[in-house]
């Protein structure tokens, strides 16, 4: 990947740098073999934690990278273009540890947040029900307050990182209807009473697991309950504005690594005595792509400057997912035309982008929710 970056110091320089040094190491070698096995590469993303890259836009004082949320969303593409579910794992992350440093008390951030952002521990976030996906507001899973905590009691669907999680970020009901209704628990992995069922069944993503977790009568003390009772809402919607822009760092870099494959077979594949990417046909396709790619990270990276300049940026973040999301499914798609029935087999990887970035038109509020969320907030 030859990207021309703005970066704000050296030192970001350096880490992306060290970024790609580690990708193309210990991810790009091992892809395919734990894809191929439905294998979720755990001490791989332990590397990545010992690196400090699970946790750098989170503040140095415990344990995180001090990084701008422009510096890491570019790490992130980085490692997206190396190995999508890897790169999943690690916003994914992100967003699991973003209730306790955005809304925890001074004590519960002196207590889990080094653990966290150390990648000792890994995260999860529950959010999503069989009931409840685009409508948040209305999950039924609860928790009920009783002696020295709560007792949790439901079933969460869509959960990555499902039975290898150190700890669960549990959005459950502990007032009334609606969104005023809801908190946020942070549940340890292993509770008792945690229930996490058979994997699903993908159209991709193999390396990075997706289940339900059914919680019955899980019980956690009250100190794990993150802000106060009926933030829970606030908390998560925070969260999904950060994860939006890490899905659309993790678009770009599916689709760079798609275009840069297109272009190479281009380059080398020869019909009617010339390289296919001398044919206007060819050669236009490819232009779009690098086009399409190239606004798709512009706006991202615009975004993320809103955050990182403490403004308001939610309506950005949806423009940004929707648009590198959408730009990723085409790029992949036209990657997997680029190389014609060979695009078509497992051995050669745009089909495997292709898969990957179907995905990311879903996760993190699908976008046709993005269209909703950006049309209603237009002046």
């Amino acid at each position: 990947m030859k990207v021309q970056r703005i970066l704000p110091t050296e030192e970001a320089a350096d880490l992306l740098g060290l970024v790609r040094e580690i990708a193309a190491a210990e991810l790009a070698p091992r892809v395919a073999e734990f894809e191929a096995g439905h294998e979720f590469p755990r001490e791989i993303v332990r590397t990545l934690g010992k690196a400090g890259l699970l946790s750098l836009p989170y503040p140095e004082e415990y344990g995180g990278g001090g990084q701008p949320y422009e510096v890491y969303l570019q790490a992130l593409e980085e490692i997206a273009y190396h190995w999508f579910g890897v790169a999943e794992a690690v916003n994914v992350h992100n967003l699991a540890c973003f209730g306790t440093a955005s809304y925890g008390t001074p004590a519960q951030r002196e207590e889990l947040l080094p653990d966290m952002l150390s990648g000792e521990l890994l995260g999860a976030y529950c959010l999503s029900e069989a009931e409840a996906g685009s409508d948040a507001a209305s999950l039924a899973t609860r928790a009920v307050r009783e002696d020295e905590g709560y007792r949790i009691t439901g079933t969460k669907a869509w959960v990555t990182h499902a039975g290898h999680a150190d700890f669960y970020n549990v959005f459950s009901r502990t007032g009334g209807p609606g969104a005023r209704g809801l908190s946020c628990l942070v549940v340890p992995g292993g509770t008792p009473g945690m229930v996490v069922h058979e994997p699903e069944r993908k159209l991709g993503v193999w390396s990075n697991p997706t289940a339900q977790v059914g919680f019955e009568g899980v019980r956690v003390p009250a100190g794990r309950l993150i802000g106060r009772e009926g933030k829970g809402f606030l908390i998560a919607m925070g969260a999904l504005d950060c994860g939006r822009l890490g899905i659309a760092a993790c678009a770009v870099g599916i689709a760079q690594a798609a275009a840069d494959y297109a272009v190479r077979y281009a380059k080398e594949r020869r019909q009617f005595g010339q390289r296919i990417v001398d044919f206007q046909g060819v050669g236009f396709l490819l232009a779009d792509m690098a086009t399409q790619i190239a606004a798709a990270r512009a706006l991202t990276l615009a975004a993320a400057r809103l955050k990182d300049a403490g403004l308001p940026y939610s309506l950005e973040a949806a423009k940004a997912k929707l648009f590198a999301t959408d730009m990723a499914m085409k790029v992949t798609t036209d990657a997997v035309q680029v190389l014609g029935g060979a695009g078509y087999v497992s051995d050669h990887p745009v089909e495997r982008w292709m898969r990957e970035a179907k995905l990311l038109q879903i996760v993190e509020g699908t976008n046709q929710i993005q269209r909703l969320v950006i049309s209603q907030g237009l002046d």
